[in-house]
């Protein structure tokens, strides 16, 4: 017996005795009859208040719906108890309206509750929430905020393989896919290989490159595909590629591998068994036969490269940094991921600065100078310590160019916004 119930049930009595008596009331023929009347209703009372005491003790009412029930009886006790002998009893003309009344009132009163209030609760259900409130409880302003409060607190734990893997799998949501890029370049090199991080990377950088996954995404791929060469969506990675270079042949056998992990009714299924088709019909407008195998596409390695130059401080910022704060110089690609290609970490002590970066300074095995066109080349004073730039920071870029070339001159004057 829930608590809304028993004070919903006690006002229904209470509001059916002020509308029926008027109706029911005569007057009383001698003094005896109203003595047994009120001695009836005081024995009705009495057990009516032993049955809440029991209810009360078994843990069917709590103490708040047992003082308010109790209070109810007590009132209409002392009603029936006290003043001069009742000069009323039953029995008036009215008696059918009085019933009729009795009957409608609370089937009313419990049919506009299940229209309009919340029946659920008397089942002890939550009650769902309607609508988009209750389907998207969060806003996609929330959901920002989330992410870059993991962001803050990756640079107290730079270490957090796992945290680095989540925030690059929610910036890519987001449609961040650059964040998404370093921040999978941290996650790799910090946790154990694992196919589908390099797969989802894979993505990542094609959605950066206008959906292209040739280049830097088809080697992640291949690294995929050497640690785990069952996974599904390296596998189907694999022939979009040979698709997109028009090796129908291979892209074929690239997605039949995919057909034979996956339920053939099942959504991927479907999708790549139409994707095999299109490759059929293109393989057979071009008259060549399955049988062929495509012509497989050389990587060569590219030659060892590094970039060098000197590094200094506008003479005018001199006295807003200390010899102690941390001097990050790095390289990052013109065309591609914003994640730095080779990173060198110094103090502001050791400015002017002479540096070379490297294919040995790189921070992940897929990203390296070597493997760039053109680069910039940066440097930046960090107020945190941490490689990422943050606003108050003070750094400096080169303009573009070709690893090998002549050195380049920074000079770190702007702050970061």
């Amino acid at each position: 017996m829930s608590w809304f119930v028993v004070v919903g049930g006690v006002l229904l009595v209470a509001i059916l005795i002020a509308i029926l008596f008027p109706l029911l009331k005569r007057p009383a023929k001698d003094a005896s009859s109203a003595a047994e009347l009120r001695d009836l209703n005081l024995t009705v009372l009495r057990e009516q208040m032993a049955e809440l005491e029991r209810d009360l003790r078994e843990g069917r009412l709590d103490q708040a719906a047992y003082q308010l029930a109790r209070h109810e009886l007590e009132r209409r006790t002392l009603d029936d108890a006290g003043g001069e002998s009742t000069k009323w009893t039953f029995g008036g003309r009215n008696t059918k309206l009085a019933v009729a009344l009795a009957i409608a009132f609370p089937i009313a009163v419990m049919s506009l509750y299940v229209m309009l209030g919340t029946p659920q609760t008397l089942t002890g259900k939550p009650v769902a929430k309607g609508g988009a409130e209750g389907e998207h409880a969060l806003s996609p302003q929330q959901i920002t905020a989330m992410v870059e409060r993991l962001a803050l607190r990756l640079q107290e734990n730079p270490n957090d393989g796992q945290g680095w893997l989540m925030l690059a799998r929610s910036y890519a949501v987001l449609g961040r896919y650059p964040e998404s890029a370093a921040a999978y370049g941290r996650a790799l090199g910090l946790l154990p290989p694992e196919a589908q991080h390099y797969a989802d990377f894979a993505d990542v950088v094609a959605m950066m490159q206008g959906k292209s996954l040739l280049g830097e995404p088809e080697k992640l791929v291949r690294r995929a595909l050497e640690i785990d060469g069952k996974n599904i969506k390296a596998l189907a990675l694999s022939g979009t590629i040979a698709f997109d270079r028009q090796d129908y042949p291979q892209a074929i056998r690239e997605w039949q591998k995919v057909i034979a992990l996956v339920p053939a009714d099942s959504p991927i299924g479907g999708g790549i068994q139409n994707s095999i088709r299109d490759a059929e019909n293109r393989l057979a407008i071009s008259g060549k036969k399955l049988e062929e195998p495509g012509s497989p596409v050389k990587v060569e390695s590219a030659a060892p490269a590094s970039v060098a130059g000197v590094v200094e401080l506008d003479p005018k910022l001199a006295a807003s940094v200390a010899k102690g704060d941390t001097l990050f110089v790095f390289a990052r690609a013109v065309d591609g991921p914003k994640m730095p290609l080779a990173m060198l970490r110094k103090t502001v002590g050791d400015l002017p600065l002479k540096f070379t970066l490297d294919d040995s300074m790189s921070m992940t095995p897929q990203f390296k100078l070597s493997t760039a066109g053109k680069v910039v080349v940066g440097a930046r004073i960090s107020r945190s310590g941490d490689a990422l730039a943050r606003a108050g920071d003070i750094e400096g870029m080169s303009a573009p160019v070709s690893p090998g070339t002549a050195p380049v001159r920074i000079v770190i004057g702007t702050t970061v916004q």
